[in-house]
């Protein structure tokens, strides 16, 4: 399919509110539009936000107006049927976007190549059709310059992973990963130190959290890992490479409703050392994790309990305790969180909530994510 450009008269917009201690902005007041969201930092410095459009099935980007995203321009990128959850985004070596996500019409894995830095167009690329596939996408830049999916197979329950083929990924090499009971949900891809992936998802039929360790850049074979296997835990995971050179992940644990990490040992991640960061109340849905510019962990999940917004900053590189901070009490924080870091080195936070169920982003005003901070 060719370019597919904006939709509607949506230009720059955006509405300002306040966190404790950090800016707060609803980018669009469409009702039901930010599910599934993705945010990156583009080469222009300014995030760029995929997502769903859930009261007109489509898949859309918002292009940040600045680095604080006081206000944002959407664009429609694929309106053919019902198209655009589980999105996730990088930017590719040609500094365009790439987004991965499912096509649920068509029960199949697509990616949208940005045709700009601002992705106000892009080329719509179907990548797998065998069977219902394209569930809880994660998208990352391998050393090839290629992008590589991570995903789950519902009609299989496997995880799988698309190597793209070239840049634009027009195509994509097809392999499973792990096909041992219903494997591969929340699904979140990096690139290990080695070069190689590194895939973090849930085992359903356990209710563990597993690693794949990619055994070469095209990640046509891995290595699977358990790593924790106390309770139902697993859900939500995100994965990033720390400053020590080794994977650190964020999930939910829901036997105690708590959010965990998991600090791989070494760089195939084959054990890990397990930490519960914030026990208070049920707090862990929909964890993002990113490695901050003081070079700690960063996590933004939801406190489901307050229907508030939360931050966990690492306190220390494997994050065995960290410091939770509230950075949207309002108390309509609904769910679909996920976190960059930007130009200025603090985190800027895309999610859905207040009163419409729309897009919102929080700009944290400090690397910590808390509100009063003194340097000395």
């Amino acid at each position: 399919m060719g370019p597919v450009g904006p939709q509607g008269p949506q230009g720059p917009q955006g509405t300002a509110g306040i966190g404790i201690g950090r800016a707060v902005f609803s980018l669009t007041d469409l009702g039901s539009a930010g599910a599934y969201n993705s945010v990156i930092t583009g080469v222009d410095g300014l995030a760029l936000i995929s997502y769903f459009d859930i009261a007109n099935f489509d898949l859309k980007v918002a292009h940040c107006s600045n680095v604080a995203c006081t206000a944002a321009t959407i664009s429609s990128l694929d309106t053919a049927g019902n198209v655009g959850q589980f999105t996730s985004i990088m930017i590719g070596a040609d500094g365009f976007g790439l987004i991965s996500y499912l096509d649920f019409t068509n029960l199949n894995l697509k990616v949208a190549h940005c045709s700009n830095i601002a992705c106000t167009a892009a080329s719509i690329y179907t990548i797998d059709s065998a069977g219902f596939t394209g569930w809880d996408t994660s998208i990352a830049l391998g050393t090839d310059g290629l992008g590589l999916i991570s995903y789950w197979d519902e009609t299989n329950m496997d995880l799988k992973v698309a190597h793209c083929s070239f840049v634009i990924c027009t195509t994509a090499t097809i392999s499973t990963l792990d096909s041992v009971g219903d494997v591969g949900r929340s699904t979140s891809v990096t690139i290990g130190v080695d070069g190689l992936g590194l895939i973090s998802y849930e085992d359903l039929t356990n209710q563990d959290l597993k690693v794949a360790h990619c055994s070469n850049v095209l990640c046509t074979i891995a290595t699977n890992y358990t790593l924790d296997t106390v309770g139902d835990v697993g859900v939500y995971t995100s994965i990033a490479i720390g400053a020590d050179g080794l994977g650190l992940i964020s999930y939910y644990d829901e036997t105690n409703d708590d959010l965990k990490v998991a600090h791989c040992s070494d760089v195939a991640c084959t054990t890990a050392v397990l930490s519960s960061l914030d026990t208070a109340g049920d707090v862990g849905r929909f964890t993002s994790l990113a490695i901050g510019a003081d070079g700690l962990g960063l996590i933004s999940y939801m406190d489901y309990t307050n229907a508030n917004l939360k931050v966990a900053h690492c306190s220390d590189v494997a994050c065995t305790i960290a410091t939770p901070t509230t950075v949207d009490a309002t108390g309509t924080m609904f769910a679909y969180i996920s976190m960059t870091i930007g130009i200025d080195g603090f985190g800027l936070i895309a999610y859905v909530g207040g009163s419409s169920g729309g897009l919102i982003v929080a700009h944290l005003s400090n690397v910590f994510g808390t509100p009063y901070v003194r340097y000395r």
